[in-house]
């Protein structure tokens, strides 16, 4: 009986780690958000979505937390079609070509005003290292960060007139 209850025991608590350490996206909730200034004199924004990927996510144990995540870069929705159909042609975001927007974690810290973590950041062919900083609130991460649209390649023919060279980004992710 003794044996019985260890093993119960046991068992309850490898399967509670596990579920702690290992999250599934809420797909449906989960989007990454752009604004971006387009002509000069207006700002364009936009969201991303398909969001899937791995990760976990200890505050206690952060040197095991871990996101590698991704987004469908066809998904891009910035509520007008045309534009939205030359943002994923070849003068952009070639999504044919680079059909996904991936995010690896090297680490994740603790701030004084929440997290961060550092990674590669893979947009059209180019991986770049950035440092999101973020917070984690009601099952939900969600950072800010700007992404530089040259660093990537992203419209590297279209000036700076009709579109502007700084994205800022926000990424919402909630977990199940």
């Amino acid at each position: 009986m003794k044996k019985i209850r260890l093993v119960l025991c046991v068992l309850t608590m490898v399967f509670s780690i596990n579920t702690q350490a290992q999250e599934s996206i809420n797909n449906k909730k989960s989007k990454v958000e752009f604004k971006i200034k387009g002509g000069g004199l207006f700002t364009v924004k936009g969201t991303f979505s398909g969001m899937k990927g791995d990760f976990k996510f200890d505050p206690t144990q952060l040197n095991t937390s871990k996101f590698d995540i991704c987004i469908e870069a066809a998904s891009i929705d910035t509520d007008n079609n045309k534009r939205d159909t030359h943002l994923k042609s070849p003068d952009f975001f070639e999504v044919e070509t680079y059909p996904s927007i991936c995010f690896n974690s090297k680490s994740v810290s603790k701030t004084k005003d929440g997290f961060e973590t550092t990674g590669d950041l893979t947009i059209h062919g180019v991986t770049k290292t950035v440092t999101i900083p973020f917070g984690f609130k009601n099952n939900t991460f969600e950072g800010s960060f700007t992404v530089n649209r040259f660093d990537y390649k992203i419209g590297k023919d279209i000036g700076t007139f009709k579109v502007g060279e700084e994205a800022e980004v926000t990424i919402i992710c909630q977990v199940n």
